[in-house]
């Protein structure tokens, strides 16, 4: 069970498929003073992600059986189509485990129909600026963690970036929302490079200007709690160069498309 360091509870990890996400979270994890190299567990099919976790200072283990044994609480981090599988691999070791679930589309009832024997169960969904530690990660309220575990959870995720706490009939809504999100605002990046790009800037530069301007909108967002209109108002002068451009923007429908994107993101999680 969980050790204790200090004022805090220490558990052992155990992390079940190391793709991007997996070593994303370990990384931060580890760089947080979250985990110790030597509390975590590791096991993948693949060579190089073995390697990947080895390099970390991980616990590389024989299979999926072994991470399970040797830790408290287990991640998932495998692809939705590798699921059945790896939990088939995990045995009867998960039993009476805590584990945490990445995995998209698939909900809690399914996860425990997989599992031998009882498991205690956190659903959640990451995305993928966790790999720079500027995640949005929505771990489901409908849990049945210790609170201990919990907080331990919360802790880990908040070392990535944001953490919500949502009832598991939302999380659709955040697949599409935060989960399809980067790729949303990639294309629009790519996009503001492109019309700089059009009116004669190298590219190199455009790109760098784009994702400057948009990364640092975000920050005056989050870190002033300005309101995303309030912020529109200031840069939008009268008869200005920006309100030219803003309603373009809203002849062309943008928000409204934008808006699309994420229900119909949304709609498709709830299908998968």
């Amino acid at each position: 069970m969980g050790a204790r360091m200090g004022n805090q509870t220490s558990y052992r990890l155990g992390i079940v498929g190391f793709g991007n996400m997996g070593g994303a979270i370990l990384s931060g994890a580890l760089s947080g003073g979250i985990l110790s190299p030597d509390s975590v567990q590791v096991y993948d099919v693949d060579a190089k992600a073995r390697e990947r976790a080895q390099a970390l200072g991980a616990n590389v283990m024989d299979d999926d059986a072994g991470v399970c044994e040797q830790s408290d609480i287990i991640l998932i981090a495998v692809k939705p189509q590798q699921l059945s599988l790896a939990l088939e691999q995990c045995g009867s070791g998960i039993a009476g485990k805590a584990v945490l679930s990445i995995v998209a589309g698939v909900g809690s009832t399914r996860i425990r129909e997989r599992v031998q024997g009882d498991i205690r169960l956190l659903r959640l969904l990451p995305n993928t600026p966790a790999l720079v530690g500027a995640g949005a990660f929505a771990l489901c309220s409908d849990n049945d963690f210790h609170d201990g575990e919990l907080r331990w959870a919360s802790r880990l995720f908040a070392s990535l970036g944001t953490v919500e706490l949502l009832p598991e009939y939302q999380l659709d809504a955040v697949c599409g929302l935060s989960g399809g999100g980067p790729a949303y605002a990639a294309m629009f990046i790519e996009a503001l490079a492109d019309g700089g790009v059009r009116q004669g800037l190298a590219r190199p530069v455009a790109l760098r200007l784009a994702a400057q301007t948009c990364f640092g909108t975000a920050k005056l967002i989050l870190e002033r709690g300005m309101h995303p209109a309030d912020l529109k108002d200031m840069v939008t002068s009268p008869a200005g160069t920006t309100i030219e451009g803003c309603a373009v923007l809203e002849d062309k429908a943008f928000r409204s498309a934008v808006i699309d994107a994420v229900s119909a993101a949304a709609e498709r999680s709830a299908q998968l």
